[in-house]
């Protein structure tokens, strides 16, 4: 993946760019950490998905972590534990 252009809409700044955190070319053996929003069934979409990548790609574990509400970011506690705990994070939505 290449570069990405984010535009933050709260700020008159131009948009900056960065780089996406390279991709396992495997799930196999990694451990994965969710991030759900607070929204309806976001807990429980995540909580699919994590059994399948278990499965059928071999993941070795999950943990579930919550935000306080949805339109705040995630807890810096939150990354720290996912630095030390998880090779890779998905965050979901629900509703």
């Amino acid at each position: 993946m290449g570069n990405i252009k984010v535009l933050d809409p709260t700020t008159q700044a131009a948009a900056r760019a960065f780089t996406l955190a390279p991709r396992p070319a495997s799930l196999r053996n990694l451990r994965i950490g969710l991030v759900e929003n607070t929204k309806y069934n976001s807990s429980v979409l995540l909580l699919k998905i994590a059994a399948i990548l278990e499965k059928e790609y071999g993941a070795k574990s999950h943990i579930l972590r919550g935000k306080r509400t949805s339109g705040t970011p995630v807890e810096e506690k939150t990354i720290q534990e996912f630095k030390t705990a998880c090779d890779v994070a998905i965050a979901g939505v629900g509703d």
